[in-house]
């Protein structure tokens, strides 16, 4: 086996945590934007130095083709290194600190230089454009190296006799360059210095807001809330600190009636008016809300956030709202059966005496009264109600109105017909209206409670009198209203929700419920179902009985 060690692998991995890692994304992008400006910086300055150059060289020339006199000597002197050309050439030279100052005939034929050797030597670069009449900028190497030149004619009488160029030595040029990038180096350093400030203080927001998380714990939160959201049996509502909707899981979809587009607009907007949107704002305040959305009913909890906005949770209790009134509804029956058999082990002993008195003909006659008083009862109902669940639901009601000192009238205008389309709808009503006018008037003097059946047309009318205490007139709006109740609750739910319960049902069903002072003191409930029987021959429907109908039988 070989003892040379293996060589490890360097691997660089970003930092967990989200502060650390938004810090150096940021540095690194202030940084790149940093070095990025410096190069766009510096790529027109060199340009921009170089134009300035070659412009300094071409206005040395135009001030020197200017002279007369040079042009002048140049017609009428030899080149030589002490001529009046290289005299002046020179004098313009060190007086503008340029690398040369050459002034040449049309032959390109220098009469003055720097290197007094090239003095009668032509000109090492094409001469041509400025003997042609043209001003002339360039970068262009000769005898001396690379320099900014310019280039100019030289003109005696308006007729060119031949040339000046100038040239800037370009390490000249360079050097501005180079000594320009150091403080061009402290301003991108002092700017990144601040960006990288900048960005600390926004890394340390972002901690703060993200409670130290690391995008991974982050992304698991999300995929854990959304799979949470989603899957609970539970509505679950959030807004924001404006009112609007931001977030609406599937059961809270079902529960309101809503879809996804509803998320992003205004609660009141999406909702509507009513007592679901005053309990989800916060308008209506406390724990187990109860409120009626459609054919539902549900419980609503609401928590505000830190940031303004709410979390409200729904659960849906029409099931046991259900199973609720199904079991007054059964308790009811307990009662109504418990006093049946009261009455009848009283009637069972006043029988047992009569028989052991050997009175048999009174004993005959008494049982013949119990069941006719009985066969009255029913008969009573059934002749006005021919609907079987409505007719049951009153017969039931009747007892149970008995039994707690209660006399139930069925009004002598009440006739309503089987044509029902929602029997089970109108016995919801009746049964709820019925037990809150039993609930008025117990253990009241002369307690009656009064229900009136009627048609018209295809509209069924309902009204419940009571000679109870009745209802203020300043309280009649609020009693249809979700939770509103004046009475305890009892122990295995919550009040408020059956008249709530009429009055959609009756909305539902294009209608209205209203309640009003009845005549002689207590309260009147009146229903109107429009539509409620279906098509049928309204003749051929049996009408109230008359008076003389009633008179013989």
């Amino acid at each position: 086996m070989s003892s040379t060690p293996r060589a490890r692998r360097l691997h660089l991995r970003l930092p967990r945590r989200m502060f650390s890692q938004v810090l150096l994304m940021q540095v690194a992008i202030a940084a790149g934007v940093a070095v990025l400006a410096t190069g766009l910086f510096l790529a027109p300055l060199s340009a921009q130095l170089d134009d300035q150059a070659m412009r300094r060289a071409l206005a040395i020339a135009q001030t020197t083709a200017a002279q007369p006199r040079i042009a002048e000597d140049l017609q009428t002197s030899l080149p030589s290194v002490n001529g009046p050309v290289q005299t002046a050439a020179e004098r313009i030279r060190r007086a503008s600190e340029a690398e040369y100052v050459v002034v040449m005939n049309t032959n390109g034929v220098r009469w003055s230089h720097r290197d007094v050797t090239q003095i009668g030597q032509v000109v090492s670069t094409d001469p041509r454009r400025a003997l042609a009449g043209k001003d002339v900028m360039q970068i262009d190497s000769g005898t001396l190296g690379r320099s900014a030149r310019g280039k100019v004619p030289l003109r005696l009488h308006g007729h060119i006799v031949g040339a000046v160029s100038v040239g800037i030595k370009y390490d000249s040029v360079r050097n501005r360059l180079i000594h320009a990038i150091p403080g061009l180096f402290a301003y991108a350093g002092g700017a990144l210095a601040v960006g990288a400030f900048a960005a600390y203080l926004l890394s340390r927001r972002v901690q703060r807001q993200t409670r130290d998380l690391a995008f991974s714990d982050i992304s698991a939160l999300l995929a854990e809330r959304e799979a949470m959201l989603h899957g609970i049996r539970e509505g679950v509502v959030a807004l924001d600190r404006t009112g609007r909707v931001r977030l609406l899981n599937d059961e809270a979809q079902r529960l309101l009636g809503l879809d996804a587009a509803a998320i992003g607009g205004p609660l009141d907007d999406v909702l509507g008016p009513g007592r679901t949107t005053d309990v989800l704002a916060g308008r209506v305040t406390g724990t187990d809300l109860l409120t009626v959305r459609g054919q539902r009913v549900l419980v609503a909890n609401r928590m505000p956030t830190d940031d303004g906005g709410a979390v409200a949770t729904l659960r849906d209790r029409t099931e046991l709202e259900q199973l609720s009134r199904e079991l007054d509804s059964t308790h009811g029956l307990i009662d109504a059966l418990r006093a049946q058999d009261h009455e009848h082990a009283n009637r069972m002993h006043t029988l047992l005496g009569l028989l052991e008195l050997e009175m048999y003909d009174d004993a005959v006659e008494f049982v013949g009264e119990v069941v006719g008083d009985h066969r009255i009862t029913a008969e009573q109902v059934t002749e006005k109600v021919h609907d079987p669940l409505l007719a049951a639901l009153l017969v039931g009601k009747a007892t149970v109105a008995a039994e707690r000192g209660v006399a139930l009238w069925i009004s002598d205008g009440t006739l309503l017909p089987d044509r029902l389309l929602d029997p089970r709808g109108l016995v919801t009503v009746v049964g709820n209206l019925v037990d809150n006018a039993l609930d008025a008037v117990a253990g009241t003097p002369h307690a009656r409670v009064e229900v009136e059946l009627r048609v018209q047309g295809r509209t069924a009318v309902l009204r419940v009198r009571d000679t109870g205490p009745g209802i203020p007139a300043e309280r009649r709006e609020l009693i249809f209203t979700d939770g509103w109740t004046t009475k305890k609750p009892p122990a295995h739910g919550k009040r408020g929700i059956g008249l709530s319960l009429v009055s959609r049902f009756a909305e539902r069903q294009g209608g209205s419920a209203e309640v009003a002072e009845a005549s002689g003191g207590g309260a009147e409930f009146t229903v109107v179902l429009p539509e409620a029987l279906t098509e049928a021959d309204l003749a051929a429907e049996p009408s109230a009985p008359t008076a003389a109908e009633e008179g013989s039988r």
